[in-house]
């Protein structure tokens, strides 16, 4: 029989090796110090800043790197020969999409809103303008016959329902223009547009009845692949889909597929469609520049070529916390990531941090687009007016937020590029 001072030792173990446990599972989990200095590359770009004046937050394309990004484009479709047409939203400026298509030796172009219309129509006059989204009519009847005559005054308008090719050919025959339509099929996105052959059918015997109206072809985009659990087997349900669709469009058309604009694709599975697809051209805009949301095995061999660069405005030895000073140094010694605060110039935009490295987001005192508070460990060094940089996880609207883009070349700020107009 156990006696009672036996117990007692034996809880009073028990006890001591619990709190130990506790001890140890707790220095375990115990957040590493993650702070760090700027890179050379981060401290080359604040040089560069710093030479061209710049000190407020701002929007840096890397030249190079995104003549690079080009570059592993067009080796990819190289072997298939597919045409690349140039996502505008993605790169709202004249001085990124330029040497782009340049280098990619491509004049065709996708646009997502009236006003880049309007100024793809005015400032290229040339280019092959494709819409990437449906406009409501009251959009588009705007612009319908603007720059007639030229190529971009003859934009494939999108069409995803039979009741907006009705809307389309009542504004065709308003003006009296002759306007080409492009038909979105749904290839597994389910974001809209035709989802059955007999659907599409119908929509291209509206159409054939209309003078006015040229069927263009179809454009079918299917980002969900890279993500998807089967990426292989949703692009080949892609593939099926597409190609059903452009059998009933040669069927009901008499016409060769090949003479039609057969789109697909977009940046996280251009790449894919380079091995073969039913489509006849690819659409790739994001990849150039490659923010955060694009960090996918497919964009595997591009780098990342825009940031966002801001000065510190207030760099704080140790993080203060409204109401919460008298456990802020507890909070400290258990994560070391929150010693120092730095507030800057700005936030709260579409980005994550990214040099110098360690720095975070204060949850506790939220965010802020007027002076964004950033945490960091006594390993990061920052002070007043050095520079923190951010990556964007997403190119269009974040890159409308900021008036002129930095050119950044060969360790320079060799250009500040005029934006498009601000759209949605």
């Amino acid at each position: 029989m156990t006696t009672a001072p036996e117990r007692t030792r034996r809880s009073l173990l028990v006890r001591t090796g619990l709190a130990g446990a506790v001890a140890l599972g707790a220095w375990v989990f115990k957040p590493k110090d993650r702070g760090g200095a700027h890179s050379d590359y981060f401290l080359e770009l604040s040089r560069a800043l710093a030479a061209a004046g710049i000190a407020r937050p701002t929007l840096i394309v890397d030249r190079a790197r995104m003549l690079a990004n080009a570059d592993a484009a067009a080796a990819t479709l190289a072997p298939s020969g597919l045409p690349l047409r140039l996502v505008v939203k993605s790169l709202p400026a004249f001085g990124l999409l330029d040497p782009l298509a340049e280098r990619l030796r491509t004049h065709r172009y996708m646009v997502f809103n009236g006003a880049t219309l309007r100024e793809m129509i005015a400032a290229r006059p040339a280019s092959d303008l494709l819409l990437g989204k449906p406009l409501p009519i009251r959009e588009a009847a705007a612009i319908i016959g603007l720059g007639a005559g030229s190529p971009a005054g003859s934009p494939q308008w999108l069409i995803d329902t039979p009741a907006r090719l009705r809307e389309y050919i009542e504004a065709a025959r308003g003006r009296d223009v002759r306007i080409r339509v492009n038909f979105e099929i749904d290839v597994g996105l389910h974001r809209g547009g035709f989802q059955t052959i007999e659907a599409l059918k119908a929509a291209i015997d509206i159409a054939k009845t209309e003078p006015l109206i040229e069927i263009a072809g179809l454009m079918g985009y299917d980002p969900h692949v890279a993500k998807v659990p089967d990426s292989n087997g949703a692009f080949r349900r892609v593939q099926t889909r597409y190609r059903e669709a452009i059998a009933c469009l040669a069927d009901e058309l008499g016409a060769d597929p090949r003479t039609l604009t057969l789109n697909t694709a977009g940046s996280p599975t251009y790449k894919l469609h380079a091995a073969g697809t039913a489509a006849n051209e690819v659409s790739v805009g994001s990849a150039f520049v490659k923010p955060v949301d694009f960090d996918i095995p497919t964009l595997a061999h591009h780098a990342p070529a825009a940031f966002i660069a801001t000065p510190v405005l207030k760099a704080l030895d140790r993080t203060r916390l409204p109401a919460l000073e008298n456990v802020q140094g507890a909070m400290a010694l258990w994560d070391p990531n929150t010693q120092r605060a730095f507030f800057i110039y700005g936030g709260h935009w579409l980005a994550r941090p990214e040099s110098p490295p360690g720095l975070r987001y204060n949850a506790i005192f939220g965010r802020s687009s007027n002076q964004e508070m950033l945490n960091g460990s006594r390993r990061v060094a920052l002070a007043v007016d050095d520079y923190v940089f951010f990556r964007p996880l997403q190119s269009e609207a974040v890159f409308l937020q900021f008036g002129p883009i930095a050119l950044y070349d060969n360790g320079a700020i060799v250009e500040m590029l005029e934006t498009m107009a601000v759209s949605a």
